[in-house]
């Protein structure tokens, strides 16, 4: 069995932090719930192009807030397996010719599971083709192109995240 290292979790407890702090910044400004969601803390999700350490760190951090901001039982776990998909699916990209194909998972599992977190756990009455559209297009500002912005930003700077997790 593989020992999980100091620098993985302390990754992965910072991608946490940023996330919490992320998606209550957009909280306080009224972006981060509801049919339209811009949670800025979603541009993170191109953090397992860097390190697998940002895939617990992301569903850590996905939970957490959820928990904080007081979501429903059923945003709490779906919304968090959510993220978590979107990660492992994310990290399975990151070698990827296209790189921003990262940011897709993130956008897709959304645009299917959070309408129907609206939909049945909050009672949302839009049709859930409605919602899929406003989440997508919530998710893409978020995630494809602030989370874009933050990969080139990241990229020039790929060695801080240079070690050899398996």
């Amino acid at each position: 069995m593989q020992k999980i290292s100091v620098i993985f979790i302390t990754q992965a407890a910072v991608i946490a932090a940023m996330y919490v702090v992320l998606t209550f910044l957009a909280n306080a400004m009224g972006l981060a719930s509801g049919e339209i969601q811009i949670r800025l803390s979603e541009m993170l999700c191109i953090l397992p192009a860097f390190t697998p350490a940002a895939i617990p760190g992301l569903f850590l951090g996905c939970l957490l807030s959820n928990l904080l901001t007081g979501c429903t039982v059923i945003d709490i776990i779906f919304g968090s397996l959510a993220t978590l998909l979107a990660a492992v699916l994310s990290y399975q990209l990151r070698n990827h010719k296209y790189p921003l194909l990262v940011t897709f998972p993130p956008v897709v599992a959304n645009m299917i599971v959070v309408p129907f977190i609206l939909k049945f756990s909050y009672g949302v009455p839009l049709p859930i083709p409605v919602m899929m559209a406003t989440v997508g297009i919530g998710e893409v500002i978020s995630c494809v192109v602030l989370g874009s912005v933050l990969y080139f930003a990241l990229d020039k700077r790929r060695s801080i995240f240079s070690h050899n997790f398996k």
